[in-house]
């Protein structure tokens, strides 16, 4: 069978000359490209794992489940961030245990959101970029581009902050501020050639990191011993009685800090380092499966060393005022005179919490805390540097090696970090992580919308398209999210109290939300609304091209034209 390729734009269209017809598939490549390299489908990372067959256990089989094991992991990683550190022990101080619930809700939503992102990623052979590369305009896409960047480099400012406090707190002030912040940068390449040992190395590296924040945050959780009748009720009774403004603006945050916007590009790329065959549903299936079933284990898992940190605040700080804590850190080396100066309830950050940590437990609770604090920016690090690389690769087919990709990120990250840092006390430096949470929350609709509207499109997906249920529950659930972030960013902003920033926020909003209003437009579409198309849908770029579920067959096309 003779093939002849045509360069149609960023599609080629597979000529079968025997009559067959006419298909078209995704591809950026030339003919003589494709025939040695099959970059533009592989994951970033050099090899994928397989999958081994277990048929004396078709329904469930450990052996494959541990094989599909690592990516949920990798993914579970930005729940544990610095910013949602911070975020769960200021619920603790501010709410005790009454926001509970909203953590558990919001990791459940999280979950919900991934999976989609998951199966985009096991069923196109595309990750999330890629898909938006393909199928939206060249403006929407390279403005939803920046946008994604934006909020990568925002979470890697919140784990460059994380990473020098724990460093400054484990040297007792020794090195200070902005010495933290430059071991970051060199620490973070060390780390990051650890992905030439192999992929499941690296997967391992970062299990190993998350224990250390399992360990470290539960030693402070059973030292502390919180009341578990009050964590459990806090838990499931979503009430919070005698909650004011600070608290709903505390929960609100929660929600902010807990689903991250590259967090939906990093799962869909991921999950390409496993060997499946696409052109088999039951592969497929299986993977999403078993991908679901990695994805709640790690979650969960995230969730508890979460609510080790709500509790340990709840019991031991919640109610607490600066006076209290000043005199019981009086004469504690580790603990400056000034901390705890102001008057009124006790306002903590991550590394005011580890001090009166210190204050309260002993030396050893403030190390442990540092530690713990350590390895979750070391992995947020990591992991946020892998999301930079997919996006970029993604949205702009340009691909960068992994130095640059931190040279850039890096530096942008660094430059006012290192300012603030070197200027600025601390108190100015963690106070940089409220305004790096809004950033995050401004960017969320550029990730939920476009999963929700290429998760929705038969099109894109065939069987594994959303159904009727998924769609509104998505819908509902991405509405609620992205209206509790726009609540989140204006109570920040009338906080600033400045006519100078109303005026320059409400220009932007115009923008902002506008372009949310055409990406919302392009997915009520694909949800079915297609009265809204107006007979134009071929020009917003849905379906020009939507055969992208014949990439399952691209493999054994590649296998031929060799």
């Amino acid at each position: 069978m003779k093939i002849e390729w045509i360069e149609t734009g960023t599609f080629s269209s597979q000529k079968d000359s025997s009559g067959d017809g006419v298909s078209t598939i995704c591809n950026t490549t030339l003919p003589s490209q494709l025939s040695d390299s099959t970059d533009e489908f592989t994951t970033y990372f050099d090899q994928k794992i397989p999958v081994p067959e277990d048929e004396k256990h078709p329904w469930f089989s450990f052996r494959k489940l541990w094989a599909f094991t690592g990516p949920g992991f990798l993914m579970s990683i930005a729940y544990l961030d610095p910013g949602n550190i911070e975020s769960d022990l200021q619920s603790g101080a501010i709410a005790g245990f009454k926001l509970l619930w909203v953590l558990l809700l919001a990791t459940i939503i999280g979950l919900l959101l991934q999976r989609l992102a998951a199966r985009l990623g096991v069923v196109t052979g595309l990750h999330l970029a890629e898909v938006c590369n393909r199928q939206y305009p060249k403006v929407p896409r390279i403005i939803l581009w920046l946008m994604v960047e934006l909020a990568i480099v925002g979470s890697d400012m919140q784990e460059v902050i994380g990473s020098a406090i724990a460093i400054h707190l484990l040297s007792v002030g020794i090195i200070p501020l902005w010495g933290g912040v430059l071991i970051t940068i060199a620490d973070t390449f060390m780390f990051l050639f650890l992905d030439k040992y192999g992929l499941r190395k690296l997967e391992a590296f970062f299990g190993f990191l998350i224990t250390i924040m399992a360990i470290t945050f539960g030693y402070e959780y059973f030292r502390v011993g919180p009341d578990q009748g009050q964590l459990l009720k806090g838990m499931f009774m979503p009430y919070c009685e005698g909650c004011g403004v600070p608290q709903l603006e505390q929960a609100v945050g929660i929600v902010g800090a807990v689903i991250m916007p590259h967090n939906m590009y990093l799962h869909s790329a991921l999950v390409k380092s496993r060997q499946v065959n696409r052109a088999n549903k039951k592969e497929v299936s299986e993977a999403n499966k078993y991908f679901f079933i990695e994805s709640c284990i790690a979650l969960f898992i995230s969730f508890i060393i979460n609510v080790f940190v709500v509790s340990v605040f709840a019991q031991a700080f919640f109610g607490k005022t600066n006076k209290d804590l000043q005199e019981m850190c009086a004469n504690k080396t580790f603990a400056p005179p000034s901390l705890f100066q102001s008057n009124g309830t006790l306002d903590v950050d991550i590394y005011k919490g580890g001090v009166v940590l210190g204050c309260s437990f002993g030396p050893a609770a403030l190390y442990i805390w540092a530690i713990g604090i350590l390895a979750a920016g070391q992995s947020s690090t990591m992991t946020g540097t892998y999301s930079g690389q997919f996006v970029m690769e993604g949205f702009l087919n340009l691909k960068w090696s992994r130095f640059a990709r931190v040279v850039l990120t890096r530096s942008i990250a660094i430059t006012p970090t290192l300012l603030v840092a070197i200027f600025q006390d601390v108190e100015s430096l963690t106070g940089m992580n409220d305004f790096l949470n809004v950033l995050m929350s401004l960017q969320l609709p550029f990730a939920l919308i476009p999963v929700l509207t290429f998760t929705s499109l038969r099109p894109v997906m065939n069987d594994f398209a959303n159904g009727l249920a998924w769609k509104i529950a998505g819908g509902i659930l991405i509405l609620i999210i992205c209206a509790i972030n726009m609540y989140f960013v204006v109570s920040y902003v009338t906080g600033l109290g400045q006519t100078l920033y109303y005026v320059i926020a409400s220009l932007l909003s115009i923008v902002y939300l506008a372009f949310v209003a055409y990406l919302t437009w392009l997915c009520l579409i694909a949800l079915g609304a297609s009265f809204l198309a107006c007979g134009r849908t071929y020009h917003l770029g849905l379906t020009g091209h939507p055969e992208l579920f014949l990439l399952n067959n691209i493999d054994a096309d590649q296998a031929s034209i060799r």
